[in-house]
């Protein structure tokens, strides 16, 4: 049970840094080509382009690490899966269907820069972010789900309480008194993350001297999705915290 325990939260740990990141970083790669549309001598662009091979990276390590993920759920934890797995399926099962909109529309993507017309380019790129925000928030469906669980019923089993398979609700599941606190907040936190951490890099490169235009738009990008992102954050915690 220890080693179990142990593995499963080293995996936990180390993929919720990539799939935080690659929740969040699309939404800002969006914005920032939206306003390389609207400014097409700025250096905009030239930011969509170089994150937008950061996102290939968190995408691909955070699918290979989630899989690993996925494993360890039936291999270490078979009699919860076993119980809980007609209650609180449909939410991974509908994550991997956003996991699969969001690798194909990033192939298009990343494969489009000079195929496509700048405005089709950055429409494709609208449905990786929200599908990678939705895949974050399915996940965190389930986590609401153990701290709040709703959507069934037990029965006496021999060894204790078991679920009654016939009472499973996977609706009622998805709609725990949890998950109206829990997904917005998580979903804000990539957003504080990444446009935390795209500020700081560019803003360290400012100090160091580097004071050029495609600098100040990756300081001025980042920090923008900061602010917005943070008080909203601070308005979700104060929620959930009233809600506890």
């Amino acid at each position: 049970l220890i080693f179990a325990r142990a593995q499963m939260g080293l995996s936990l740990v180390f993929h919720i840094v990539f799939s935080v990141l690659g929740m969040a970083l699309p939404v800002l790669i969006v914005g920032v080509e939206w306003k390389s549309l609207r400014d097409p001598s700025g250096p905009w662009l030239a930011l969509a382009r170089t994150w937008s091979k950061a996102m290939a990276v968190l995408f691909v390590i955070g699918a290979v690490s989630g899989t690993a993920l996925s494993m360890e759920f039936g291999l270490l934890w078979p009699t919860f899966m076993r119980q809980a797995g007609g209650v609180i399926g449909l939410p991974f099962a509908l994550e991997g269907y956003a996991f699969f909109v969001e690798a194909i529309f990033l192939g298009i993507y990343l494969y489009g820069w000079d195929r496509l017309t700048p405005r089709v380019h950055w429409l494709v790129g609208i449905p990786i972010a929200v599908s990678g925000m939705i895949s974050g928030a399915f996940i965190t469906i389930v986590n609401a789900w153990m701290n709040g669980p709703v959507g069934f019923q037990t029965v006496a089993g021999p060894n204790g309480p078991v679920i009654d398979q016939s009472s499973a609700s996977p609706i009622e599941a998805m709609l725990s008194p949890m998950v109206i606190t829990q997904v917005p907040h998580v979903l804000l936190s990539a957003l504080v993350a990444v446009g935390g951490g795209a500020a700081a890099v560019y803003a360290w490169a400012w100090l160091k001297g580097k004071r050029s235009a495609y600098n100040r738009a990756g300081v001025l990008a980042g920090a923008l999705m900061l602010g917005v992102s943070i008080p909203l954050q601070l308005v979700s915690g104060q929620i959930g915290r009233a809600h506890v």
